[in-house]
């Protein structure tokens, strides 16, 4: 399932750049199963499987570098992700992340092993491996020197609280449609002032949520 997201675009040439390693692990080679089981039917019954915690303790504390690592459970019960998390989690040195899967994860794992759990949103997947997807993805590009400029990801959506503001490209005039004359005009300076106008027009529109006393502040 990784493949197609690590492999392409910003991800591949982050990794081609030795700006950062992704390392994929599958808990099948950890079970001491016979056949490489690591599910079993839940204490008490109920329906599905659950993640037992014997692979995921073996290959958790076999793949352990360092003290400060972070090991990150994706789990519909954590902490929702935002940009803010995003950007924290990748100046970390060192990540573990634990895909959920079936009926969830044995309760010992979250108890011992686990430092945080993350959610992609108030929803349930298939499994963990889209969110720990979205997760890297989040996080990568944040890394200095992954993307071309270092302002590619100041002035994105959330990056300062705000929704981004519009953007406009080549023709300037678009089936009647034109492009705003202060984009054409060359000043910076009124351009930069316009832009956060309507950065803050959109996230009170579409996002009201996300201003929590921004305006009040301002």
């Amino acid at each position: 399932m990784f493949a197609p997201v690590l492999n392409e675009s910003i991800i591949k040439r982050a990794q081609a750049k030795n700006l950062v390693k992704i390392r994929l692990h599958d808990l099948r080679d950890y079970s001491n199963s016979k056949h490489r089981k690591v599910d079993e039917r839940p204490f008490g019954g109920g329906p599905g499987m659950v993640f037992g915690p014997q692979p995921v303790f073996r290959a958790v504390e076999s793949l352990l570098v360092r003290r400060t690592t972070k090991i990150i459970l994706l789990t519909p019960q954590g902490r929702k992700l935002d940009h803010k998390m995003a950007k924290k989690l990748s100046r970390c040195k060192h990540l573990i992340l634990i895909c959920g899967h079936y009926e969830g994860v044995d309760e010992r794992v979250r108890q011992k092993l686990v430092t945080q759990e993350l959610s992609i949103g108030d929803y349930v997947l298939t499994c963990g491996e889209l969110p720990a997807m979205v997760l890297v993805d989040s996080m990568v590009r944040l890394i200095p020197g992954v993307l071309g400029k270092d302002e590619s990801t100041h002035f994105e959506s959330f990056s300062q609280g705000l929704l981004e503001y519009p953007q406009y490209t080549r023709p300037a005039v678009y089936r009647g449609m034109r492009v705003p004359k202060i984009l054409l005009s060359g000043n910076h300076k009124l351009i930069e002032k316009w832009r956060k106008k309507k950065a803050l027009e959109i996230t009170r529109r579409k996002r009201p949520d996300l201003l929590c006393g921004k305006e009040k502040d301002g």
